[in-house]
């Protein structure tokens, strides 16, 4: 696998992530799923109920999940879907600042047309987390549970955190700017746009109480300031105890790369929304005696 480290505001709402590629293609279907003008890139592996939709930290694409896919499909036989968020894999660039709610409504959109609106366990790495509270917002009834992977909250967007990011990453905007362009660099500056706004919007959604989450943090946390990983900590903590429905997991050894670094972490917490989707189907059928 080769790794490549960068520094980006797109790091900033992915929470320090490398990027990955890995030369390993888990065999998939590919459909170009158009909305709003632009077309959408959906990786579908085909398997039985319910569908678990992968969904990668900022500045990633689908092939970050390349190495968990098959180890997934193989310890649950569900279907699987990953996707290129818009600006990134196969899918279409769309201009302007990036927007939480078109990126949501790109993933509303590509689920429904691929039938994925039942029986779905979404596993959001980071910056995802933010599309993941918004689409289980708008379509509770299509989400069985959520595995938030060391994800964005709400709860973590205080007007204090805010500040100290964009204090952070200003000098890193300004070096994007004056940098000859490329894709990595526009998708950068257009999450720098409107970096405050959706995270000031974000910090006062709350999370639909019927969609169960199993929030996942990593032992290092995405920071290296003290202060701001002992914040991370507290505001996830915080978050899972604002509902019964919901439970911590801590993914020791692991940074924020968690699905590199402690994939079984995460197959497990999607193993038990799987056996919670089965133990409800045996209740809800009914009883015949012989």
């Amino acid at each position: 696998m080769r790794i490549l480290e960068t520094t980006s505001l797109s790091l900033l709402l992915a929470f320090s992530t490398p990027a990955h590629t890995d030369d390993r293609q888990a065999v998939a279907a590919t459909q170009m799923i158009p909305r709003a003008g632009h077309k959408i890139a959906f990786h579908i592996h085909q398997g039985s109920l319910p569908v678990i939709v992968l969904d990668a930290g900022g500045g990633l694409d689908s092939t970050y999940w390349n190495t968990l896919v098959p180890e997934l499909a193989k310890r649950t036989g569900c279907k699987i879907i990953t996707y290129d968020r818009a600006g990134f894999g196969r899918s279409d660039e769309v201009p302007g600042p990036w927007s939480v709610q078109s990126a949501t409504d790109d993933l509303a959109n590509g689920l429904e047309k691929l039938g994925a609106t039942q029986n779905v366990i979404l596993v959001s790495h980071s910056l995802g987390g933010e599309i993941a509270t918004y689409l289980a917002r708008k379509h509770p009834q299509w989400i069985l549970g959520v595995v938030l992977v060391d994800a964005n909250v709400p709860d973590v967007f205080t007007d204090d955190f805010i500040d100290r990011m964009s204090a952070i990453y200003a000098p890193i905007i300004a070096a994007t700017k004056a940098a000859p362009p490329s894709q990595a660099g526009r998708q950068l500056l257009a999450l720098s746009l409107s970096f405050r706004e959706t995270s000031q919007a974000f910090h006062r959604v709350t999370w639909p109480a019927a969609v169960p989450a199993i929030v996942i943090v990593s032992e290092q946390t995405p920071f290296d300031v003290a202060a701001d990983a002992q914040w991370w900590r507290e505001a996830h903590k915080q978050f899972v105890d604002g509902a019964n429905n919901r439970k911590l997991v801590a993914a020791d050894r692991s940074s924020h790369d968690i699905a590199h670094d402690r994939p079984d972490v995460i197959i497990q917490a999607v193993g038990e929304l799987v056996a919670s989707s089965k133990s409800s189907e045996s209740l809800a059928k009914p009883w015949v005696s012989h």
